[in-house]
C-alpha cells in the first residue's frame, strides 16, 4: 500500500488571487490581480498584467501538457500482455488476455441468465474512444502471424469493433497504460449483451444455445467452434 501520509502533512498557502470583472453594457472584461501578505490576505491589488498572464498561460500549457505525456504510459515495466502501444492521437493499445472466467450480462430477451463462463482468450485494441476485440485459438502469447478469430460475443461487429451503446465512455488525458486497459474490459464486460450485429454468427451454431450452455458452468469454451476472419495479427497493429 503507498504511503500517502507526507502528503497530508503538505501545507498549502495562497500567494496569488485573480478577480475577473466583466462589463454588461459593454461586453468588456477586466482582471485585477492580487499578492498575499503572510497571513494568506490580499494586498497589492493591480490589473493583471502582460508578464502575469504569461506566466499564467505557462502554467495552464505544462499541466495540460504533463497529462498528454502520461497517456497511456506504463505505471513501470510494460505489462505482460501488451503486444503493442502509442499514445500519438488518440492513442492505441493491443493487448491479449488469456483464458479466463468472467461475469456475463445478457438482455432478458436473449433468454440466458446473466453468470460466470469460460472465455477463450482474447486479444483487445482499443483507441481513447473505440474497441475492438477478436478471440485467439491458443493460449500463448501471439506472435505477427496468429490468425484472429471473430469474438464469440453478441454487439460485435464483422471487423472486430464493439457497439458500446449508451456506455458512457470516459477516458482521461493522462490515462496511464495499465489503467486503460482494466477500464476498456470494464466497460465491455459491464454493459450487457443484446443482439448480433450485421445478422452474421460470430460463431459456428447457435450462438444463444453456446452461451445457455456456458453460463454456470465450470467447463473450459469450445475453441473449435471459433470462426477465422481471414486477418491476422499484424493487419492491425496500426
Amino acid at each position: 500500500m503507498k504511503n500517502i501520509t507526507p502528503l497530508l502533512d503538505q501545507i498549502f498557502m495562497p500567494y496569488k488571487a485573480l478577480l475577473f470583472y466583466s462589463s454588461q453594457a459593454e461586453g468588456s472584461h477586466y482582471v485585477e490581480s492580487y499578492d498575499m501578505d503572510s497571513l494568506g490576505r490580499p494586498i497589492n491589488a493591480h490589473p493583471l498584467s502582460i508578464k502575469e498572464s504569461r506566466q499564467l498561460a505557462e502554467s495552464l500549457k505544462k499541466s495540460d501538457k504533463e497529462k498528454h505525456t502520461a497517456f497511456l504510459q506504463p505505471e513501470g515495466l510494460i505489462p505482460e500482455n501488451i503486444l503493442y502501444f502509442s499514445s500519438a492521437g488518440d492513442g492505441c493499445a493491443v493487448w491479449f488476455t488469456p483464458r479466463c472466467r468472467q461475469h456475463l450480462l445478457f438482455k432478458k430477451e436473449l433468454g440466458i441468465g446473466d453468470g460466470e463462463a469460460m472465455l477463450p482468450p482474447l486479444l483487445w485494441r482499443a483507441t481513447k474512444n473505440h474497441l475492438w476485440v477478436w478471440a485467439l485459438g491458443k493460449e500463448n502469447r501471439p506472435d505477427l502471424s496468429a490468425p484472429l478469430y471473430f469474438a464469440p460475443f453478441f454487439n460485435c461487429y464483422i471487423d472486430g469493433r464493439v457497439c458500446m451503446g449508451n456506455v458512457d465512455i470516459n477516458v482521461p488525458k493522462d490515462c496511464r497504460l495499465e489503467r486503460f486497459m482494466a477500464e476498456w474490459e470494464k466497460y465491455f464486460f459491464g454493459s450487457a449483451f443484446s443482439h448480433l450485429l450485421e445478422q452474421v454468427s460470430p460463431v459456428k451454431g447457435n450462438i444463444v444455445q453456446l452461451w445457455k450452455r456456458q453460463v454456470g458452468k465450470v467447463t473450459d469454451f469450445p475453441i473449435s467452434i471459433l470462426k477465422k476472419n481471414g486477418r491476422k495479427l499484424k493487419d492491425i497493429l496500426s
